[in-house]
């Protein structure tokens, strides 16, 4: 690491997720291949640990989302393969165990979209308007990220609805399954995006 006092390298301490290239789903609800990049970083320029802080809280917070999809995912994934076939549905019991875990699924699942809305929502309104404000140039990207929280949210929309068909009865696994699948596709993907282009500009530029 290359000390300058008490700046440092930001590229050195600095951790980012980049998008793995896997995807679960077949359907694309945007071309990422069109996405903008915002201005090259300075090679010259470095950065304190209290001005490279800004962009390690962008990165626990989507870390903690992230950890929060694979639980949902895992919950899903735990319901939907323990749907009752036709011997053990005569198993009243059991029945209502089963029915009982899927207003628990449908509980969490609406939990996690509140959590990534109120994340979005604080972007739009507060962040990307600094930054926007703060550097001109940084505009293409804000605006394609605002754009794909347009999109997420409709995706969210899609487990939601999904979720109340499942828990009315088994025949809505698949679509319940399908629209977790795509919400992790666009999840997973525009938060490694906003990262790739956002951080640098955290430390350069701060918080509204």
């Amino acid at each position: 690491m290359t000390d300058h006092g008490d700046r440092h390298e930001l590229t050195v301490p600095f951790r980012t997720t980049p998008d793995d290239g896997v995807r679960l789903s077949t359907e694309r609800p945007w071309d990422e291949t069109v996405r903008p990049t915002g201005p090259a970083r300075d090679p010259a320029r470095t950065y304190t640990s209290l001005e490279q802080a800004g962009g390690r809280h962008l990165v626990d917070i989507h870390d903690h989302l992230r950890g929060e999809l694979e639980q949902l995912r895992g919950l899903v994934d735990q319901v939907t393969t323990g749907e009752l076939d036709a011997g053990s549905a005569r198993s009243h019991i059991a029945t209502m165990t089963m029915r009982q875990n899927n207003w628990t699924v449908g509980a969490y699942c609406a939990s996690y979209c509140r959590i990534v809305t109120t994340h979005h929502s604080l972007e739009d309104q507060g962040l990307f308007p600094h930054l926007r404000a703060a550097d001109p140039r940084l505009e293409p990207v804000i605006d394609r990220l605002a754009e794909e929280h347009v999109v997420i949210h409709d995706v969210l929309e899609r487990v939601d609805g999904a979720l109340v068909s499942f828990v009315g009865g088994p025949d809505g696994a698949a679509a319940l399954r399908g629209a977790v699948d795509l919400l992790t596709d666009t999840l997973l993907s525009h938060l490694s995006y906003e990262e790739r282009e956002l951080v640098e500009p955290l430390a350069r530029l701060g918080y509204a």
